[in-house]
């Protein structure tokens, strides 16, 4: 009889896995994940398929975290901008706080090996998040974009927030809210 997978393995494997993408990209040898997560290569087999299977499980496994981090709290009743300000202040948090997580799903999110299905399902579990982004975009410049376009928007000037509260982060709330009032301003205003 076969003994049951722990969730302890799985997600030192996922872990490793995050650091090890962040570091060398999606061409990283498995040998270098199975080492980071201080079990053996064949083992990492036995909890994905193959190197595709795991990818696009880290992929999935890092979207949902990002998601959870940004909708928790959400304040539905509030005001556009508020909504808005709540669902970037926590975007920004979570890739300031988890900068090889952020660097691990740039990587995955680019990368040939994340199937259809892997990003369709992201596309479901996000779908709050496009009707926001369609909701900030209507009275504005781009008001004709899709939600897709709205949210690169967003993560490009996420990005560029996060990069420089990383290199002075105290500055984090200046950056914080000069990255949001960019945003606002290109997208809704």
């Amino acid at each position: 009889m076969a003994r049951p997978l722990s969730d302890d393995k799985r997600t030192a494997i996922l872990e490793a896995a995050t650091e090890v993408v962040a570091m060398l990209g999606v061409s990283a040898p498995t040998a270098k994940i199975a080492n980071g997560a201080g079990v053996a290569e064949g083992t990492l087999f036995t909890y994905f398929a193959n190197k595709n299977e795991l990818l696009n499980r880290l992929y999935l496994e890092l979207k949902m975290d990002l998601r959870d981090a940004m909708m928790t709290g959400y304040p539905a009743g509030k005001s556009l901008i508020d909504r808005s300000r709540h669902v970037w202040d926590r975007f920004i948090g979570w890739g300031s706080a988890y900068p090889l997580k952020r660097r691990a799903m740039r990587q995955l999110a680019v990368s040939d090996r994340i199937t259809e299905e892997s990003k369709r399902l992201v596309e479901d579990a996000f779908g709050e998040f496009d009707e926001i982004m369609l909701e900030c975009a209507a009275g504005g410049a781009m008001r004709h974009q899709p939600p897709s376009f709205v949210s690169a928007i967003m993560s490009a000037i996420g990005d560029t927030t996060m990069d420089f509260i990383a290199r002075e982060p105290a500055h984090g709330k200046r950056y914080t809210k000069a990255g949001f009032d960019a945003f606002w301003k290109g997208v809704a205003g």
